[in-house]
């Protein structure tokens, strides 16, 4: 097409034409079962004195962009899926600590699995800067939880309690890493979910934030996490590179090589410590994506193709069965 005064003022025409309300793309329905974490209050929350947000970024109403803040009552948010295949994901989101995304890598992400047959839970989780007692371990509390109930419940769910994978992203990366490789317990057992292991079968970290080190550290997740002048130790003890991985789940990592905000070095200094450890991974480092790209603002580009390739490595390690 020529793009003239005479077409442009007929595209122009046709922009202006209102677009019928059926016509309009407007973002899927929210699910409606949620699992609250804790039968009673949190813990460690007596000096907690915050009140819970969720703000909504987007003004486009084909797609929701919301973040949750100063959370109390953590929760699940389950998509089951129409053709279950058994297994079963925990999604935890990013934020930098400082909020938990809600869509672009919880409930966004969760419905290209929940396609594939996956019964996928997205963790909306306590930060550590609101006054919690566990400090930066609040959130771990809440991870460790979150999966020892999706495998307590897998089963009167129809569901296989030895596959039930964890997927983190960017600050929830970190999250989903220590949840994996630490097994201290951080929490008192409030009742018979708190028997069984939190332990992921797989461990899938996109684009994760690792090191608490410089000069790859991830400067706002480190503050939120252990404030503006870390304890003696701190450092080590929550850097995922410096963890004892032993024995630990499979590891799919994903990373672009031209993130600005979380630098690949954290996925590479982890992939060194994995192979050392002899963890069975597999990492996918793409040219481009930058940070926090989910699902929808990495469409049409090489690195949409991330959701099959931790389908078709979850496949091998038996977590799933490919047709």
């Amino acid at each position: 097409m020529t793009l003239n005064r005479r077409t442009a003022l007929g595209l122009a025409a046709v922009a202006a034409i209102p677009v019928p309300a059926a016509a309009r793309q407007v973002a899927p329905a929210d699910p409606t079962e949620t699992v609250r974490l804790w039968p009673g209050a949190a813990p460690g929350g007596e000096r907690v004195t915050v009140t819970p947000q969720v703000t909504e970024r987007s003004t486009d109403p084909a797609f929701h962009d919301r973040f949750a803040r100063y959370t109390t009552d953590p929760v699940l948010t389950v998509l089951r899926p129409a053709r279950p295949n058994g297994a079963s994901l925990l999604l935890i989101p990013g934020g930098g600590y400082k909020w938990a995304v809600v869509d672009k890598e919880g409930l966004d992400c969760a419905r290209v699995f929940a396609e594939a047959g996956v019964t996928c839970f997205v963790l909306r989780y306590r930060l550590p800067g609101d006054g919690w007692a566990a400090g930066p371990d609040a959130p771990l509390q809440d991870a460790q939880r979150a999966l020892r109930l999706v495998r307590s419940q897998a089963a009167v769910h129809g569901l296989d309690p030895a596959r039930v994978a964890v997927l983190g992203a960017s600050a929830g990366g970190h999250l989903a890493g220590m949840l994996t490789a630490r097994d201290d317990a951080t929490y008192a057992p409030v009742d018979a979910a708190d028997a069984v292991s939190h332990r992921p079968d797989l461990s899938i970290l996109l684009y994760p934030v690792a090191t608490m080190a410089d000069p790859h550290v991830h400067a706002g997740s480190r503050l939120e996490l252990l404030g503006p002048t870390p304890a003696p130790g701190a450092i080590g003890r929550y850097s995922l590179e410096r963890m004892d991985w032993t024995g630990r789940a499979p590891t799919f990592l994903l990373h672009a090589m031209d993130d600005e905000a979380v630098p690949v070095e954290n996925s590479l200094q982890l992939l060194t410590a994995l192979r050392a450890a002899g963890v069975p991974c597999e990492a996918h480092l793409f040219q481009e994506g930058g940070h926090g790209f989910g699902v929808r603002l990495i469409a049409g580009r090489p690195a949409a193709a991330w959701p099959a390739l931790v389908l078709a490595w979850a496949a091998r390690h038996g977590w799933i069965t490919q047709t």
